[in-house]
């Protein structure tokens, strides 16, 4: 009986470690690199945004496969909203500049309760997290083609 009790003691006290493992790695799986990003695009296993405005998606294009959805623009959370929904059960990345924008929509959504996003950190450009989708040598697609590309829904 004594070893039975001590046993809940202790599983009840390491129960906080518990839930803040399993807090951190739920975080950690909504940041992903622009080779994660790029290699779940190929896999089919998800869809990708870039954030950024147009004058950023003229300058270094846009990831190839990667829907341009500016946060800049008018109905962007409608189209936000689109996006996954077309993308069903598959995760939706965001992918800005540097993973600034990304990060802060990634937290808002998240506080709203929203799930199947993911960050990529990373960005275009790259940042602390790592080269980014040009530095990676990911190919990217002119915006014409980006947008020619993505379906009827999001336009």
């Amino acid at each position: 009986m004594a070893h039975g009790r001590r046993a809940l003691v202790l599983g009840l006290a390491a129960a906080p470690f518990a839930l803040i493992t399993s807090s951190l790695n739920a975080q950690e799986r909504t940041v992903w690199s622009a080779d994660e990003a790029y290699d779940a695009l190929l896999g089919d296993s998800a869809r990708v945004i870039d954030v950024r405005s147009r004058e950023e998606w003229l300058e270094t294009g846009v990831g190839a496969g990667v829907w341009p959805i500016s946060m800049h623009e008018d109905r962007f959370p409608d189209r936000l909203f689109a996006a996954k929904a077309l993308a069903g059960s598959r995760d939706v990345g965001l992918i800005c500049a540097t993973g600034g924008r990304s990060a802060s929509l990634l937290r808002a959504l998240r506080q709203a309760r929203y799930d199947g996003y993911v960050d990529i950190s990373e960005g275009m450009l790259g940042s602390r997290q790592g080269p980014g989708w040009l530095a990676a040598g990911l190919p990217v697609v002119p915006l014409d083609a980006a947008l020619a590309s993505m379906p009827e829904e999001l336009a």
